[in-house]
């Protein structure tokens, strides 16, 4: 059992780099550490506008989508027909056109996804990356056990929330958090020594009595 703590004594797990940097050191990392407060803030509102909208008012995602674009739709045709009677400029709507590049690269893309998740499921199901399949194994039962508890809106923004306050909150108080980390992962350490001396010992010995017998 290692804590790995002999790189830095200071930090837990020998960490080098600042959670900036682990993060990326970049607009996302920037938005997760609250380095822009208006934007992290407002993702955090709108956000839970949104989960409040779905979880409270009985609407779902196509009704609300449906409702929205009717609306617009009304909107914008009230609008032109108005304007054409009335000899007035009609809506400024931009002209929707995609262009043959854009999808050949997004199918590309899409393309390569699919054809590395394809094959990362066939050797999974073949038995070739025992690791892999365990690792994949453990994530669907997590994710099945939470889907027990919530549902994928709430886990969503649940899962937004911690994102955007657990980082930040060890940030700010990364020393504190730190020292009393070492200290709980040296003494896990000292129990595990003990119960080594105690328990885990005599059972290897029991174990290689029983192959010399055999």
């Amino acid at each position: 059992m290692d804590c790995k703590m002999n790189s830095s004594p200071d930090r837990l797990f020998g960490r080098q780099r600042t959670i900036h940097e682990l993060l990326g050191a970049g607009f996302i990392a920037d938005i997760i550490l609250w380095r822009r407060q208006n934007l992290t803030s407002g993702l955090l509102l709108v956000t839970f506008a949104v989960w409040v909208v779905f979880e409270k008012s009985g609407y779902t995602l196509l009704s609300l989508v449906s409702s929205v674009l009717l609306l617009l739709v009304i909107i914008f045709f009230v609008w032109a027909k108005s304007a054409s009677i009335l000899n007035r400029p009609p809506p400024p709507l931009p002209e929707l056109h995609i262009s043959e590049e854009v999808m050949n690269e997004a199918a590309a893309i899409i393309r390569s996804r699919v054809n590395a998740f394809s094959s990362v499921s066939l050797d999974i199901a073949l038995g070739k990356n025992s690791d892999l399949f365990f690792k994949v194994a453990g994530a669907l039962l997590l994710l099945s056990i939470i889907g027990g508890w919530t549902d994928f809106l709430t886990l969503g923004y649940t899962s937004l929330f911690l994102v955007l306050t657990v980082p930040a909150l060890y940030e700010k108080y990364e020393n504190q958090i730190d020292r009393y980390a070492m200290i709980g992962c040296r003494s896990l350490q000292r129990l595990y020594m003990k119960l080594d001396m105690k328990c885990f010992s005599k059972i290897r010995e029991l174990v290689l009595e029983i192959k010399k017998l055999d």
